[in-house]
């Protein structure tokens, strides 16, 4: 199976990576801010979307998503102190202040999110070697 390695640099391309790490879970020990190398790192489980239609076993594989020019991160709505609690990640989105500079915002389900000021968007997505065969595929109810 390939590796996923993607790279975004403006909002296209970050739209393509959170549709790649939709559905995407971690714990909260999985979290990582590294203030004096400007980085925020998340290591997460990701279902392997583009897979689905292709006949294939549904899969999930360790992924790691790398944050760069990180200047701050507000936390809302996940205890940090519970470090065996799973994050069940939905979108990562953009919004834009002065250009480059913004907030990405990691959006997880029961309304938890994250927010990144970044100086621009450089983000990074690295499939690792461990894959394995998913217990269920995600599902999303209309509202």
């Amino acid at each position: 199976m390939e590796r996923l390695k993607l790279i975004a640099m403006d909002e296209e391309d970050l739209g393509v990576i959170s549709a790649h790490c939709q559905d995407a879970v971690g714990k909260v020990s999985d979290l990582e801010f590294l203030p004096s190398q400007k980085r925020f790192i998340l290591t997460l489980n990701r279902y392997v979307w583009e897979n689905s239609g292709k006949r294939r076993i549904p899969e999930r594989r360790r992924s790691v998503l790398h944050f760069n020019q990180v200047e701050d991160v507000k936390i809302t709505g996940i205890d940090q102190k519970s470090p065996q609690t799973i994050l069940s990640l939905l979108a990562v989105t953009f919004e834009g202040k002065e250009a480059p500079a913004g907030s990405l915002n990691l959006v997880f389900s029961g309304n938890a999110t994250i927010r990144l000021d970044v100086e621009c968007i450089e983000v990074q997505l690295s499939d690792m070697d461990a894959a394995w065969k998913a217990k269920s595929v995600p599902t999303h109810n209309a509202d």
